[in-house]
């Protein structure tokens, strides 16, 4: 493995594409899963925003599996040698919806790879930019920022965050648990094991409990629209990972709507910002 303080800008501009179709039984999979109060999902329907986190799925074999879960390092993203990756944030635009039952492909482009040093020691900060398109053209354009991190102390205790604003014009109320994380790893075939294997998750990481799922959350959020406003569509979403929510307790997706835009953010039980972001629509 590689120092992870090592110039890794070669790796910039690197790409590959993926195609997928969108199947309505894994719409209505995640449906299911997210307690959706629309109607049951049909094929034409447009996928809701962030859905489609649900495909292009990475298909590493398991023998390629590291101990986490984690499809070995290498291959399309640089092999950091920092233990711990983490999703960190992104900016969505949707031009448009993609349809319920449509080919799609996507082409995924590293755009940067920086070196930080944060409260926790060395980190390092890769940017991917995923263009999805159908048969019409682009359609959702992300920027996915995924950070390296060394691994913590166990039983380090979280230092105080940032607190919470209030108060909130929409508040959902979210009490996680096993399953729920379990069937959003399945639905997304993510095999790191902070989201379902308690036992490693508290013993080898030293975590507190299960870890929640940084785009579940963010998918939490900018379902608030579609609970609060169904008739709107997204035309941007941005999200920031702040510190990590756990099964162990209730938690608090909220918004502050203000014409076609809202604040949008994740409270954790201590009242402290887990996760901050904004949607716009029309």
């Amino acid at each position: 493995m590689s120092d992870a303080s090592q110039d890794w800008s070669g790796w910039v501009g690197r790409r590959e594409e993926a195609a997928d179709s969108l199947d309505l039984n894994r719409a209505r999979a995640l449906q299911a899963t997210l307690d959706d109060p629309q109607d049951a999902l049909a094929s034409g329907d447009a996928l809701p925003p962030l859905w489609h986190w649900a495909y292009f799925w990475t298909t590493a074999p398991t023998a390629d599996l590291g101990p986490d879960g984690h499809a070995a390092r290498g291959g399309f993203l640089p092999p950091i040698d920092l233990p711990r990756r983490m999703w960190a944030g992104s900016r969505v635009s949707f031009a448009r919806l993609p349809v319920i039952g449509s080919a799609v492909t996507r082409r995924s482009t590293i755009t940067s790879v920086e070196h930080k040093t944060g409260r926790s020691g060395a980190l390092a900060f890769v940017t991917v930019e995923h263009v999805m398109a159908d048969a019409s053209g682009d359609c959702v354009v992300e920027e996915h920022d995924i950070v390296y991190r060394a691994a913590a102390a166990k039983g380090a205790v979280l230092p105080s965050g940032e607190p919470a604003p209030a108060p909130a014009a929409w508040v959902h109320p979210v009490t996680p648990d096993p399953v729920l994380l379990f069937r959003y790893s399945a639905l997304t075939f993510n095999g790191h094991r902070i989201h379902y294997d308690q036992p490693y998750t508290t013993g080898e990481e030293g975590y507190p409990g299960l870890i929640v799922h940084g785009p579940l959350l963010a998918t939490l959020m900018i379902g608030l629209l579609r609970r609060e406003r169904p008739e709107a569509v997204a035309t941007a979403f941005r999200f920031r990972a702040l510190r990590p929510i756990f099964d162990t307790r209730p938690f608090m997706v909220c918004g502050a709507p203000e014409d076609t835009r809202a604040d949008l953010w994740v409270t954790d039980p201590d009242g402290f910002l887990a996760m901050r972001g904004a949607v716009k629509w029309r």
